[in-house]
C-alpha cells in the first residue's frame, strides 16, 4: 500500500457515502457505497478484509481512493448507480449484455405512433416494454398486435410514403391508412392506447371487444368479417396464455430467484402482474467474486430498476438478503410509492420463489457448460494452429489487419484482437492510410499500418509514448488478410523492429490458403479443422471492421461535401442533421418538412437548405 493512499485512509469520514478506487492512470477501478466510509474502506487493505477472489486483488492496485460524503444511505445507493454507469468499473457487479435485450418501444410522442422492436430504451417520449427473454418472442408477439390492433408499420416520425397512397399494408387490413387520412388521430390515438394497455398487462377489454365484434358480424350474417374477428380473437388468447399464469392470490410482485458460482451468477425475474405471471426475464452477472446474496441482489436491482418501466409494488427475494431498508427506499423513490423488498416463507409466494430459483440454477449451470465447451473448442482451435503453423507457443493473442478501399477512395485499414479465441473489442484499432497520395497500393498500404502498429509497441516498451494498452501488447500471432504480396510487404514493416517472438502469416479469402514465410506453397487446412475455421472468423471480423471504418469516412465525405455548399451550416448544425439523417442520400431526399423537423435546426435555416439544395440541383 502506497503512502498516499495511507494517508488518505487516516482522513476518512465516518459518515455514509461512496467511495471510489483508482490505479495509477487515474482510472477507476471499484465503485462502492457505505453506511459508514471508514470502515468499509479501510477493510479492504487489511489482513482479515474483504476475502473475495476477485476483490482480493484490488488493493495492490489502488494508487487513489477518493470518498463522496451523503446525507444517506440511499442517497449514496444512487450516486453509486450514476458511477458505476458512467465508469463501468472493472472490479463491480456487471449485468452482462442489459443493452441486447429486445423491447417492445412505442413511440407516444409521433402524432400517428408507431410500435415496434427495439434494443435500446433511451429515446425521450417513448414507453418501452420489457426486457423480454429473447427476440423471436418478441416479434411474434408484434405480428399478432398488428392483426388485432391495426397500427402503422411504417418507419419514420410520420406515416405513409413519397408516392401518397396507401401501402399493401392497408389492403390486407393490417393498417388504417392515417398517411392519406382514411383514420383520425383521435382514432388513431385510440388503437395505440389500447396497444399500452394490452402490454401492460390488460387483456380482457380486448378480448371481450373481440368477441362481441364476432357476435355482431355473425348475427347480421357477415360470416367473413365474424371468422376475421374469431381469428384474432384466438390469436389473442393463444398470445396471453402461452405467457400468462393464473397466480391471483399474489398480486403484483417481481419474483427474483439467484443462482452463485464462482465468478458468475445468474437471475431469473418473474413479474406478476395483477397475479398474472407475464413473462420470464433472464440475466446474467460477472464479477460477483464470493460476495454475499444481499449485495449481489442490491447491484441487480439498482441497475435494472433503474431502468425497468416500471417498479412493482413488492419483491418477493431469496432468503439471506439482510437488510434491505436502503434498497426499499430507493425503489420507492424510483416508484413514486411503497415497495417492500422480503422473503416468502410459505405458501405460493414461496413456491414461485422456489421455482424462480430453480430456473436461475438451471440457466447458470446451462451457461457454465455452455462456457466451458466453448472454452475446450477455443483451446483446441489455438492447439490446431500452433501444430499447423509450427509455432514456438499457443497464439493466446492474435492481431489480424486489414485493408478496405473502393477504387481511390478514402483507403483505411483495421487490427482486430482476439485473445484465448475471443474477440477483444476494446482492443481493436482503425487507420486510416497516410502514405499513398491519393493512390491504391494494397501492398504499401499495408507495409504503412504495420509499421504504425509495431512502431508504437516499440515506443510504449520505451517508455517515449503514453501508454496504449493494445498497441503496447505484443501479439504472439499477425493474421494479414491478403496472399504472399501482403505478407511480404508485412514481414518488410517488421524488420525495422526486434520482433523475434512474433509469427507472421497471410490467408488468402480463394481457397483460404496460409502463407508461412519461407515456404513457397500455402498451407492448406482442412475446411472443417478448427484453427482454420478460428482463422477464418477472425479474418472476417478484420473486414468487417475495416468495412464500416470505410463506409462512415465516405459517408463522413459526403456530408462535407454537402455541406461546403451549404450556407448557414455552421458544425453543431452539420451534427444536428449527420444524427438525424445518418446518410447523404436521407438528407438529400429530405422533404421541407423532414428538414424542419431535425432537432437544433430552425425552421427558417430548414426552408434555406432546402431552397439551397433544389436551386442547384442537390435533390
Amino acid at each position: 500500500m502506497s503512502t498516499r493512499v495511507e494517508e488518505q485512509l487516516r482522513t476518512l469520514p465516518a459518515k455514509p457515502g461512496v467511495y471510489l478506487f483508482r490505479d495509477e492512470r487515474g482510472d477507476v477501478l471499484y465503485v462502492g457505497k457505505a453506511k459508514s466510509l471508514r470502515p468499509r474502506v479501510r477493510s479492504y487493505f487489511q489482513r482479515s478484509g474483504d476475502t473475495r477472489a476477485q476483490i482480493a486483488q484490488l488493493p495492490a492496485r489502488v494508487h487513489d481512493v477518493e470518498v463522496i460524503v451523503t446525507g444517506s444511505e440511499v442517497e449514496a445507493l444512487h450516486l453509486e448507480q450514476n458511477l458505476v454507469k458512467r465508469h463501468r468499473p472493472p472490479f463491480n457487479v456487471r449485468l452482462r449484455d442489459d443493452k441486447s435485450f429486445p423491447y417492445i418501444a412505442v413511440t407516444v410522442q409521433d402524432e400517428y405512433p408507431r410500435v415496434m422492436f427495439t434494443r435500446e430504451r433511451h429515446r425521450q417520449g417513448t414507453l418501452y416494454f420489457g426486457p423480454y427473454a429473447n427476440a423471436k418472442k418478441v416479434r411474434e408477439t408484434l405480428d399478432v398486435l398488428n392483426r388485432v390492433f391495426p397500427y402503422r408499420p411504417c418507419e419514420g416520425p410520420k406515416p405513409g410514403r413519397h408516392s401518397g397512397i396507401p401501402c399493401l399494408d392497408y389492403h390486407i387490413e393490417r393498417c388504417l391508412a392515417p398517411c392519406v387520412g382514411y383514420i383520425s388521430t383521435d382514432d388513431y390515438r385510440a388503437i395505440i392506447d389500447s396497444v399500452v394497455e394490452f402490454l401492460s398487462g390488460e387483456t380482457r377489454p380486448i378480448q371481450r371487444q373481440l368477441e362481441q365484434q364476432m357476435k355482431e358480424a355473425a348475427t347480421g350474417e357477415r360470416f367473413e368479417d365474424a371468422a376475421r374477428y374469431r381469428n384474432r380473437l384466438f390469436a389473442v388468447q393463444h398470445l396471453v396464455e402461452r405467457q400468462a399464469a393464473d397466480r391471483r392470490s399474489v398480486g403484483s410482485a417481481d419474483v427474483i430467484g439467484l443462482a452463485v458460482k464462482d465468478d458468475h451468477a445468474a437471475v431469473q425475474v418473474f413479474p406478476l402482474r395483477d397475479g398474472r405471471l407475464i413473462d420470464r426475464y433472464a440475466f446474467h452477472l460477472e464479477n460477483v467474486g464470493e460476495q454475499d446474496a444481499a449485495t449481489i441482489l442490491e447491484a441487480f436491482c439498482i441497475e435494472f430498476y433503474a431502468s425497468a418501466p416500471s417498479v412493482p409494488p413488492q419483491l418477493l427475494v431469496p432468503p439471506g438478503t439482510g437488510d434491505t431498508a436502503a434498497l426499499e427506499a430507493f425503489l420507492g423513490e424510483q416508484r413514486g410509492g411503497r415497495v417492500e423488498v422480503r422473503a416468502p416463507e410459505r405458501g405460493e409466494k414461496r413456491r414461485l420463489l422456489e421455482l424462480a430459483t430453480r430456473n436461475a440454477q438451471y440457466a447458470l449451470d446451462t451457461e457454465s457448460l455452455r462456457s466451458e465447451s466453448r472454452r475446450q473448442r477455443r483451446a483446441e482451435a489455438l492447439e490446431e494452429l500452433r501444430e499447423a503453423l509450427n509455432l514456438e507457443s499457443l497464439p493466446l493473442r492474435v492481431e489480424c489487419f486489414d485493408i478496405s478501399n473502393l477504387q481511390e477512395a478514402e483507403p483505411v485499414a483495421s487490427m482486430v484482437v482476439f485473445e484465448d479465441g475471443v474477440p477483444r473489442k476494446a482492443h481493436y484499432r482503425k487507420f486510416a492510410i497516410r502514405g499513398l497520395g491519393g493512390g491504391q497500393d494494397d501492398f504499401a498500404a499495408m507495409e504503412e499500418v504495420i509499421a504504425r502498429r509495431f512502431a508504437r509497441l516499440s515506443s510504449a516498451e520505451s517508455g517515449a509514448d503514453a501508454f496504449d494498452e493494445s498497441f503496447g501488447t505484443p501479439p504472439n500471432l499477425v493474421v494479414i488478410d491478403g496472399g504472399k504480396g501482403q505478407l511480404a510487404a508485412a514481414l518488410t514493416a517488421m524488420q525495422a523492429y526486434d520482433l523475434p517472438r512474433v509469427a507472421v502469416i497471410s490467408l488468402a479469402k480463394r481457397i483460404e490458403e496460409v502463407f508461412v514465410p519461407g515456404q513457397p506453397q500455402p498451407i492448406l487446412l482442412d475446411p472443417r479443422n478448427p484453427g482454420l475455421q478460428l482463422l477464418q472468423r477472425i479474418r472476417d471480423e478484420a473486414h468487417r471492421f475495416a468495412l464500416g471504418f470505410h463506409r462512415q469516412r465516405r459517408e463522413s465525405g459526403s456530408f462535407r461535401t454537402i455541406f461546403d455548399d451549404l450556407q448557414g451550416i455552421g458544425p453543431a448544425r452539420r451534427r444536428a442533421i449527420l444524427n438525424h439523417f445518418g446518410s447523404p442520400e436521407r438528407f438529400l431526399a429530405a422533404s421541407q418538412e423532414e428538414l424542419e423537423g431535425v432537432p437544433g435546426l430552425p425552421a427558417k435555416t430548414a426552408r434555406a437548405i432546402y431552397a439551397q439544395l433544389h436551386k442547384t440541383g442537390g435533390a
